[in-house]
């Protein structure tokens, strides 16, 4: 299970790398998807180093509850920003999902805090003396 989920971050991981180490880079193809999408020239490096920060929070395990949650917010804006531009929003959606699920299988700390199943038994039953 929790080697399921390194897998699961680490492709989320190298995937984000490429993707915050090309808008710093400004990659054309990326500075022109950014103007497209309506933000300013400006803004690809700060996104781009936005999104690598929340990767690396991410990928170290002592932040890395952190780092899902900045994650997932920078995820959030993508979405919102495709649906705004009326483009297939899903793809965003399903990266904060795969976050989620990939840091509950490599978390067991989470697993605690979040149990999916909990079994719940009951006390034994202790029998009744009967008194004369």
């Amino acid at each position: 299970m929790v080697w399921t989920g390194r897998i699961i971050s680490g492709f989320i991981v190298l995937f984000m790398l490429f993707d915050g180490g090309a808008k710093v880079a400004r990659f054309a193809p990326y500075v022109e998807g950014t103007v497209k999408a309506g933000y300013a020239d400006s803004l690809v490096v700060p996104i781009g180093i936005l999104g690598l920060v929340c990767t690396i929070l991410y990928a170290i395990p002592q932040t890395s509850v952190f780092g899902a949650i900045m994650m997932t917010a920078y995820f959030g804006g993508a979405t919102a920003t495709h649906v705004r531009l009326g483009q297939p929003w899903y793809f965003p959606v399903v990266f904060g999902i795969l976050v989620w699920i990939a840091m509950y299988l490599r978390e067991p700390r989470l697993r605690e805090l979040v149990p999916l199943r909990k079994i719940i038994t009951a006390p034994a039953r202790v029998p009744e003396v009967k008194t004369a």
